[in-house]
């Protein structure tokens, strides 16, 4: 077999498996690199496009490093006799050229479908709330449902001294219509493996909508990622996912009066948040006040 056979199957072997690997689902946190795995549909598809592109990656460099090291040791310096010049290798050059075009072309059609999946908007989902964004805190809107005082919509809205609980429910497709009332706001649920700017003026509740179904039961802390102004830190909330019956128990119970606390505890949930509090805004503004003077 020839030199130049040698290195064209060394370099089919490596595509071979980089594109094979690229399409790999795989969950073992050992292989993770870091990345959560998540709770929804969407955040595991998130998950396996990672893994699949840091696997290609790896099996890309590991070809590279073994050529280099194949190049370093067999065409070492043997004496002071110079070795035989190659100017041109064409199938040589042809494989190094086509090869990496490849390499992105699969890379990109998994990014591209991945970002499809996530994004996709089903015609009737079996959920909707809407998301109100504002300095510095966050409403969460039931818009199906009626509170017992005025015929409004069930809403459950943060304050300085108080975390807004956004409860949910497991196994169903959940769209969110998100709407910022002043500046740029970034609604992130660090297990969702997603987040998403609310652009205020950009068609608030339209534009501004993502899907997802949750597949676990449990607190988990949300974020305003978009720096927003002076007290953006302070502006979390908390994701709280339940079954499908504590979840409507959760509605009727708020639809009947109680209060997000009182709901919450009749389902057997805690009343106030779990994966995050509020900060202390007094001590912030005094230790702010004690040093301007």
């Amino acid at each position: 077999m020839t030199r130049r056979s040698k290195l064209a199957k060394v370099a089919g072997l490596g595509l071979l498996g980089a594109l094979t690997l690229s399409g790999c689902e795989v969950q073992g946190s050992w292989l993770s690199w870091g990345w959560p795995e998540g709770i929804t549909d969407e955040a595991a598809r998130m998950h396996s496009l990672w893994i699949g592109s840091t696997i290609a990656a790896l099996v890309v460099g590991i070809a590279v490093w073994a050529l280099i090291a194949y190049a370093a040791i067999r065409y070492r310096k043997r004496g002071d006799e110079v070795p035989r010049q190659t100017a041109y290798n064409l199938p040589l050059e042809i494989i190094y050229t086509i090869v990496p075009f490849i390499i992105i072309a699969v890379l990109f059609f998994f990014t591209v479908s991945t970002q499809n999946r996530v994004m996709q908007r089903s015609a009737d989902p079996d959920v909707t709330i809407a998301v109100n964004a504002f300095k510095w805190n966050w409403q969460f809107v039931y818009p199906d449902t009626t509170d017992a005082n005025g015929g409004e919509p069930v809403s459950t809205v943060g304050s300085s001294t108080e975390i807004p609980i956004l409860v949910v429910p497991t196994d169903q497709t959940i769209r969110f219509e998100l709407a910022s009332a002043d500046v740029i706001h970034s609604f992130w649920v660090p297990e969702f493996l997603f987040k998403l700017d609310v652009i205020p003026g950009n068609e608030n509740g339209r534009d501004n909508v993502f899907e997802v179904t949750v597949r676990e039961e449990g607190a988990f802390v949300g974020r305003c990622a978009e720096l927003c102004g002076t007290y953006h830190a302070y502006m979390n909330f908390e994701v709280r996912s339940v079954d499908q019956a504590d979840y409507e128990a959760y509605l009727a119970a708020r639809e009947d009066g109680l209060s997000t606390y009182d709901a919450l505890e009749s389902i057997g949930q805690p009343g106030n948040s779990t994966s995050t509090r509020p900060l202390d805004l007094e001590r912030e503004q005094s230790s702010a006040a004690a040093s301007n003077d």
